[in-house]
């Protein structure tokens, strides 16, 4: 279990708050830790009914969207989590770089909302792929 920095420690790693219970989220967070990031970045599985949560927020307001807490202590979600994310991150770093230009963070947020509306569906599926035969 990885506990979320508490909001006095100074030099926070990003700490990615993800839905450990949801295989996709699962597939995706997997690929993210395999790269080595030259910040620290922590991952929390807020699924998990032991993880410690970032005060102000509820497990199901986590659960429902992706969230990051930056290292200024911020929490950030849904696109604007996947860009700081995405700065960090080896081989990624040129998405969040897009995801600067003028209008595109709205437009990837927006996308991000159509996505969530179909996320169970996709996560049924998941599951079945995720079935032994």
């Amino acid at each position: 279990m990885v506990t979320v920095p508490d909001s006095e420690t100074s030099a926070r790693p990003l700490t990615v708050l993800y839905d450990g219970a949801c295989p996709l989220c699962r597939r995706e967070i997997g690929v993210y830790r395999g790269l080595k990031s030259s910040a620290p970045v922590c991952f929390a599985d807020v699924s998990d009914p032991a993880a410690t949560l970032p005060s102000g927020t509820t497990r199901e307001q986590l659960l429902a969207r992706f969230h990051v807490r930056d290292s200024d202590g911020r929490l950030l979600s849904g696109a604007e989590a996947f860009l700081a994310l995405w700065a960090a991150l080896p081989g990624w770093r040129w998405l969040a770089r897009i995801g600067r230009i003028p209008g595109m963070a709205w437009a990837m947020e927006r996308s991000y909302r159509l996505f969530l509306r179909l996320r169970p569906t996709l996560q049924r599926w998941a599951c079945k792929l995720d079935r032994p035969a």
